[in-house]
């Protein structure tokens, strides 16, 4: 992406600013999971971050949505991607650390390209299928714990003794089936979002689709959750603040500004980034700690992610390299084809002197 300096002050920091601020939301959150309610943080985080994307766009003249269509679409996005998303995140995230959660949220590229493959017959191509067989593998190693992987490998577990529901139980317990479902949520939403700007402004429809989707997160949490503010202090004030306002609201904004102005595969390929901030601010925050199997799980599902965003970059690079390779090597056997008729022709020459 080509960003002139002289235009944006501090462009490189302001490209990679949206996975800082979703990142480091990450950690503000979870550090207010002990003093609220999961689906109560969820509806602050996202309908106040809508109202606020919705005055830019206002101040900005973008038009409003029109037609049933175009509402149809918004809602359904809304739903989705806001309520969905957001509650699975914050339910999840109540269970399992700042760092990890980032790391399975930031594996819905992985679902995206399978989606967009069959729906829109996007090529997954080599890189983007060898990413989807490490992602894979690295939220395997983050979703099973490593006493039972090691039960497995030393021959304790049997088939008798294995059980789904005991699997799902624990699954249950640490948070990450939830963090799968709402990376498996927040991967519907972004194809969605092809269907809704065919309808709607894309920054408008961000705006309305965060208010929709909070409402429902209020209601479920005024229904079945009790002391959702009684026990927040002015540190859990300003984090929810700096997740509404920066990690919603900022982030959202710079990321479609970037998206619609420069090459959105190239600056999707920094989703990367997200947990790695996560995992290091978790750590000197909230002495977040993974175990040897998470760490390597970890390091596999960024390798995915990076290898599924830029699967056409990679694939454009070797076939470079080999037209370089093949240019190398054809002057040598051109060399090789014009010198054997030369030695064959001494050959005979020298032949046909000694018959004589």
């Amino acid at each position: 992406m080509s960003l002139k300096p002289s235009k944006i002050p501090f462009a490189a920091l302001l490209l990679i600013a949206p996975f800082f601020l979703w990142g480091t939301a990450m950690v503000a959150m979870k550090g207010t999971t002990p003093h609220t309610t999961p689906l109560f943080m969820a509806g602050v985080r996202i309908l106040p971050a809508g109202i606020l994307i919705l005055l830019a766009a206002l101040w900005m003249g973008r038009p409003q949505p029109k037609g049933w269509l175009a509402w149809l679409w918004i809602g359904l996005f809304g739903l989705v991607d806001g309520t969905l998303f957001q509650g699975f995140l914050a339910e999840g995230l109540d269970r399992t650390g700042a760092g990890l959660g980032s790391v399975m949220i930031d594996s819905q590229p992985l679902a995206v390209a399978l989606m967009a493959r069959f729906l829109f017959g996007e090529q997954v191509g080599l890189w983007g299928w060898i990413g989807l067989v490490f992602g894979v593998a690295g939220i395997s190693l983050l979703g099973i714990s490593q006493d039972w992987l090691q039960q497995l490998w030393q021959g304790q577990v049997t088939i008798d003794s294995f059980s789904l529901a005991d699997a799902l139980t624990q699954l249950a317990q640490n948070g990450q089936w939830l963090m799968l479902l709402a990376a498996l949520s927040m991967a519907v939403g972004t194809v969605m979002v092809r269907y809704v700007s065919r309808y709607a402004d894309p920054v408008v429809a961000t705006g309305w689709h965060m208010l929709i989707g909070g409402i429902p997160l209020f209601l479920g949490s005024s229904l079945w959750e009790s002391q959702q503010w009684q026990l927040l202090n002015w540190s859990d004030g300003l984090a929810l603040a700096y997740s509404t306002v920066f990690g919603s609201a900022i982030a959202y904004g710079l990321f479609f500004y970037f998206a619609s102005s420069g090459n959105l595969t190239s600056f999707s390929s920094l989703t990367f980034l997200t947990p790695v901030f996560a995992l290091l601010f978790g750590n000197l925050f909230l002495a977040e700690v993974l175990d040897s199997l998470q760490w390597l799980g970890v390091f596999l599902t960024l390798i995915s992610i990076y290898l599924i965003n830029q699967r056409e970059q990679l694939t454009q690079r070797l076939q470079q390299w080999q037209v370089k390779l093949s240019e190398k090597s054809r002057p040598s056997v051109e060399v090789a084809l014009v010198q054997e008729p030369v030695e064959t022709g001494q050959t005979r020459i020298q032949k046909s002197f000694h018959q004589d």
